[in-house]
């Protein structure tokens, strides 16, 4: 029997999750500009590789996938506000997102800071309703306080402002990485963590997917830096050279290009060594590795 590809698995179940995005907004009871400001940055497209590391988790343990959709959907709710966020002038200030105007380019400041806090919201709902087929109370309870824990101050917010802190002096290696665990790998490990807990995993393997996923949240992050300094905006489908712009510490700034590369080859390396560990099938999650590690966009 035929391996399934990584990009047959991804157009199956990104399908899937792009349905329900669109269906939880639409059947919102609340004024039609804030869900069309909602959609725009939810139908951006993207690589959903937060809510394909749900799916890759659960199809790990022998689970349909499907099982995790309303859960992978609240990931993305969260990691799409962050991104209208981010892109903020009082923040990021970026003209471009995913190769579109921002959503505060489209619609405002104003606007576009109530979708962002609209589908953070709305991604609390999602957990909270969850199916008892899907998840008992206890472990609905589990992925709220977890969701909350990896997005909010201790997480990615703390993250953020650390990161905005950071802009204009040279960091430390430790400071960097601070940075980028909680920006962003924090939600990257919530995903994985979120699967294992739906799919009824063991304490010891899910610290064990829980280290696999601090190593491809690093990865992310340095590979990101990387393509910061060397990427094409065409595939990328957001400004290059940002981070300079910013004055923003990176990987290959302190470690140069060529360091950052080898730093980025052990985090992957560091990784496939621990979904190995695992004994279930995570055939899936490592290709999910592989393009962490390559991707070009």
């Amino acid at each position: 029997m035929q391996k399934e590809t990584l990009e047959q698995f991804s157009q199956q179940y990104k399908t899937l999750l792009e349905n329900r995005l669109s269906g939880a907004v639409n059947e919102l009871d609340a004024p039609g500009t804030l869900k069309e400001a909602m959609l725009y940055s939810l139908e951006a497209g993207g690589k959903r590789i937060r809510p394909l590391l749900l799916f890759a988790t659960l199809k790990a343990f022998g689970c349909k996938p499907e099982k995790g959709l309303d859960a992978a959907a609240a990931i993305e709710m969260v990691h799409t506000y962050s991104l209208i966020h981010d892109d903020l002038p009082s923040m990021d200030n970026d003209d471009l997102r995913r190769g579109k105007p921002t959503n505060h380019k489209v619609y405002g400041e104003a606007a576009a800071i109530l979708a962002g806090d609209a589908l953070l919201t709305l991604s609390f709902k999602l957990l909270a309703q969850l199916p008892a087929e899907v998840a008992d109370g206890e472990t609905k309870l589990s992925l709220v306080a977890g969701l909350s824990d990896a997005a909010g101050a201790g997480g990615m917010v703390g993250g953020q402002i650390a990161d905005m802190e950071g802009e204009g002096r040279q960091l430390t290696l430790k400071e960097l990485e601070y940075i980028h665990i909680n920006k962003t790998g924090r939600l990257l490990m919530y995903s994985v963590i979120a699967g294992a807990e739906i799919a009824g995993a063991s304490a010891e393997v899910k610290r064990t997917l829980e280290t696999f996923a601090h190593h491809i949240g690093l990865a992310f992050q340095i590979r990101d830096d990387i393509l910061d300094l060397v990427g094409n905006e065409a595939e990328i489908g957001k400004r290059v050279g940002s981070d300079a712009l910013n004055e923003k510490s990176t990987y290959p700034a302190l470690l140069s290009l060529d360091g950052a590369k080898e730093a980025l080859n052990v985090h992957i390396g560091q990784a496939k060594e621990l979904l190995a560990q695992t004994g279930l099938d995570t055939d899936m999650l490592e290709q999910i590795t592989n393009l962490i590690g390559l991707r070009k966009s």
